[in-house]
């Protein structure tokens, strides 16, 4: 398996981004083809020290890092990423990786 790990740095309205997420990127993000799992953060993103600069954190699920590459060079997956550029006025980080059992 990989995962796409999303990272959303506080933006400048909340709210907004909650709204906008919640109604129209997640329906987006779910349209993706070869999304195994989509999981999101609920409630504060912190570290062991405090607060962190995050205020929301996804991760999807796919079978390899090819199948992450093929879904975000489809129609869905390029409709996302534009529509991120929308709501994260804070900035954003993307990362992938193979995952495995520990």
């Amino acid at each position: 398996m990989a995962r796409l790990l999303v990272m959303y740095k506080t933006p400048h309205d909340a709210a907004a981004f909650d709204k906008h997420y919640a109604e129209k990127h997640i329906p987006l993000a779910k349209k993706i083809p070869g999304v195994k799992s989509y999981e999101i953060s609920k409630g504060v993103v912190g570290t062991p020290g405090g607060p962190s600069a995050y205020h929301l954190i996804a991760i999807i699920q796919f079978d390899n890092l090819a199948a992450i590459q093929e879904a975000f060079a489809s129609a869905e997956g390029q409709a996302a990423v534009a529509d991120v550029k929308t709501f994260a006025t804070g900035g954003v980080e993307i990362y992938l990786f193979d995952s495995g059992d520990a």
